[in-house]
């Protein structure tokens, strides 16, 4: 049965037009109903509930705006498109709509031309197919469903965007898998790869080859190495690279760094409806392989030095990377929690950060994230489409000084998220995975056990810098100082008679961007404008 597009628009004419439009358009995938206020419009959805239908895009205009709180509680996951009149003005219906989140979208009426409205279409529906289970199985893991490994598996699939379905192994797909692979049981996770092709218990090496990206550097002398693939590093790879550098990009992972774990930016110039951070950085990664960047993934750097005029980047392999100049760009690492059980349950139900790739597992749990700054409200807007409910816990008193404006508002307004301030997570309980967790409060003195199937860590990062040579001038937390900050420290560490350039560290010709370097915003858009700003000073500095 084909997912359903609904309109719901009071004027006929406008009605009509739409659906006709939609239906030639978009017909033989979808069914497009429409109806012509909310009352009809609930009337239809709850017998699509009854049917068993589903929902794909509900499209309102604003005079039946009414009908989507009601149609979400029936259809969550459904993407709400509230069409109004042109208007740009800040009491414009859109503007509450998408702050509190009652809409995902908005179209403008009236649009430019018909393929203006199909292109904004087409983008909310592949929001919504992205979502549901794949018809195309590129990888088939046989695992158990449990298997703290599968945390990695989904991690992995999910920043590239790759479909997969997981069948256990007594299942007789998961049996027939392993049949066919010629692997036994005893021996998982198993990936199929579509082609036949199987990894047994596969690594992040494994994984990058079986996904077609290099694991191998092939250019060990060039120009610029950049080590590390978040938002600041790709960028300077795809500036680097197209200003006609020999640029070498390592990543002791895969791409994307944090930015690459949100499920939804909403405050990224060029995307009024938000972007998945990880398709952002997909993109962004491809850019800058298209512009000629040579790109290694599963390559751990584990050290630094100069030897003459070049820069040499050591991996743990032995392998080394000579370069002219070295941009920093390795991010930061989650900091540990630091209760008593709960690193024994990572991956099992426990994790550090937004593990986008668990969103499916979380459907009908209760779930909890410790943090109160943007990413933790990211993570618990986008598992609420899915969780029963989702409990922010907050050391504070609440999330107006570390979040932004708008995410504190849509927070606000979903009815299954909740906030618990002046609370700490003490304790967990569930053996091999966690099933439950202690919450004092911290005003009330008191602390209560609560059943919970998730718990995500968002408290802050920690400089991923301890690889670095003590030559290299960091603050008391590790960020690398930059520029005139260094000659903050006492004594100042210059070994030049020049002052430093922008974004350049006390080692001459390394210079850093992003979350590792003190003083950075933390937001995406900051982290891809030092990007291509280290790129400039990079320049200046192989001029001298």
């Amino acid at each position: 049965m084909a997912p359903v597009i609904l309109v719901v628009d009071h004027d006929a004419g406008s009605r009509r037009v739409l659906l006709a439009d939609l239906t030639r358009r978009l017909g033989e995938a979808f069914t497009v109903k429409g109806a012509s206020s909310p009352g009809e419009a609930c009337d239809a959805l709850r017998e699509m509930a009854r049917a068993e239908e589903s929902v794909a895009l509900l499209m309102v205009d604003d005079a039946c705006a009414d009908v989507l709180p009601r149609a979400h509680e029936m259809y969550p996951n459904a993407r709400r498109v509230l069409m109004v009149d042109r208007d740009y003005t800040a009491t414009s219906p859109a503007v509450q709509a998408i702050a509190l989140g009652s809409a995902d979208y908005h179209l403008v009426r009236p649009w430019t031309n018909d393929e203006t409205m199909h292109r904004a279409v087409s983008e909310f529906l592949s929001s919504w197919t992205e979502e549901q289970e794949p018809t195309f199985e590129l990888f088939r893991v046989v695992a158990e469903l449990d298997d703290p490994r599968m945390l990695r598996l989904r991690d992995v699939m999910a920043r590239f965007n790759l479909p997969f379905v997981v069948h256990p192994p007594g299942e007789e797909t998961g049996r027939r898998l392993l049949r066919e692979a010629g692997v036994d049981a005893s021996r998982l996770p198993v990936v199929v790869r579509y082609d036949g092709r199987a990894y047994v218990d596969p690594q992040v090496s494994d994984l990058a080859c079986a996904i077609g990206v290099s694991v191998v550097n092939d250019l060990d002398v060039c120009d610029v190495a950049i080590v590390g693939a978040g938002s600041a590093g790709l960028t300077a790879a795809v500036y680097a690279a197209s200003e006609g550098l020999d640029t070498v990009l390592l990543e002791r992972a895969f791409s994307g760094g944090q930015a690459g774990t949100s499920p939804m930016i909403r405050n990224y110039p060029g995307f009024p409806h938000g972007i998945a951070g990880g398709y952002l950085m997909e993109r962004t990664c491809e850019q800058a392989w298209l512009m000629g960047a040579h790109i290694v993934f599963a390559q751990q750097v584990v050290g630094l030095e100069i030897r003459g005029d070049r820069r040499v980047v050591r991996m743990a392999d032995g392998s080394e990377v000579s370069a002219r100049a070295v941009l920093i760009a390795t991010g930061v690492d989650w900091r540990r929690l630091g209760v008593p059980g709960l690193e024994a349950l990572v991956g099992s139900g426990v994790f550090y950060g937004m593990a986008v790739g668990e969103s499916r597992a979380m459907r009908g749990q209760d779930v909890f994230i410790v943090g109160a700054g943007n990413s933790a409200c990211q993570a618990a807007l986008h598992l609420a489409k899915h969780a029963r409910t989702v409990t922010l816990v907050v050391r504070g008193d609440g999330l107006a000084k570390s979040a932004s404006t708008y995410l504190v508002r849509a927070i606000e307004s979903t009815p299954n998220i909740a906030v618990r301030r002046r609370t700490e997570v003490t304790g967990c309980g569930g053996g091999d995975r966690l099933r439950s967790l202690t919450l004092a409060d911290r005003a009330a003195g008191t602390a209560e056990c609560v059943p919970a199937a998730a718990l995500f860590i968002m408290i802050g990062g920690e400089p991923h810098t301890r690889w670095l040579p003590d030559g290299i001038a960091c603050d008391e937390q590790g960020y690398l100082l930059t520029g005139r900050e260094i000659y903050d420290r006492v004594p100042p560490r210059r070994p030049l008679d020049r002052d430093p350039m922008p974004l350049e560290t006390s080692m001459p010709g390394v210079f850093a961007a992003g979350d590792v370097r003190k003083g950075s915003i933390k937001r995406v858009a900051s982290a891809v404008g030092e990007g291509a700003t280290a790129v400039r000073s990079v320049h200046e500095y192989l001029s001298l």
